[in-house]
């Protein structure tokens, strides 16, 4: 897999914690697994190593309540699905010809302010009175910083908030729409060529430890202090978004 055992350890340490993260507070799997593993890895071989364990504990996250509510979700925001594919295959092509630094600020400034605005007790809300319209914009926003970081959560989230989306479905449309996206992007990056047979070998890696922390989550889930947890997890996430920024300055 080209990678030195100490750090294909910390890549399993990094996917367990975020798919542990994931089963317990719904959200954030992605940006951890982005954040941590660019960390000590290029950019561009941590997105690919995202896909395959992110893809599978969505599908778990989608399922949860059955088939039928899932497809329900699917058909309900058709609209955000289809811009946020069109997107996301559409930026994936440009990864390769992104300076790292510029992937690693780019990656860093958008998860670091995220994270403050949570903290912050902030919500982010769109103005969903034209619900179509909302969804595309969404889709857009997403694809566009989608296929170049496997991220599109905020912007999901935030839509599902202004639409006041009851929180079960909320979780189910996240699972729907980020499963359908990972498709996506391991689509768009088979033509970028930043996917390669190694990354690969690694994304398959990560599966297990992905789905182990998923369940994890779900165990201790009522047993956590939810809130407490989750703030934890968003100073996390602001401490290794910086630390990329730190990374894009001095590459």
């Amino acid at each position: 897999m080209g990678l030195d055992p100490t750090f294909l350890l910390l890549a399993i340490g990094v996917t367990t914690f975020a798919g542990a993260v994931k089963g317990a507070v719904g959200f954030a799997m992605p940006m951890i697994m982005i954040s941590g593993l660019a960390s000590f890895m290029p950019a561009d071989q941590a997105l690919v190593a995202l896909i395959l364990p992110t893809f599978l504990t969505n599908i778990v996250q989608a399922l949860r309540q059955g088939g039928k509510a899932a497809w329900n979700s699917t058909v309900g925001f058709w609209r955000m699905i289809a811009a946020l594919v069109i997107f996301v295959l559409l930026t994936a092509q440009a990864v390769p010809f992104i300076p790292q630094a510029v992937l690693l600020g780019a990656l860093g400034v958008p998860i670091v302010a995220f994270a403050i605005v949570q903290l912050a007790g902030r919500k982010i809300r769109f103005d969903a009175r034209n619900r179509g319209l909302a969804e595309v914009l969404t889709g857009i926003v997403g694809g566009i910083y989608g296929g170049v970081s496997g991220v599109w959560g905020p912007p999901t989230i935030a839509l599902l908030v202004s639409l006041d989306t009851e929180k079960q479905e909320s979780v189910r449309v996240q699972g729907v729409v980020y499963s359908i996206g990972s498709v996506a992007l391991l689509a768009g990056h088979a033509g970028s060529g930043v996917i390669t047979t190694d990354r690969l070998m690694l994304s398959a890696v990560l599966i297990a430890p992905a789905l182990a922390g998923l369940w994890f989550g779900f165990a201790i889930q009522d047993r956590l202090d939810a809130q407490r947890f989750r703030r934890w997890t968003l100073v996390i996430l602001a401490v290794t978004g910086l630390n990329l920024i730190r990374r894009a300055f001095f590459i």
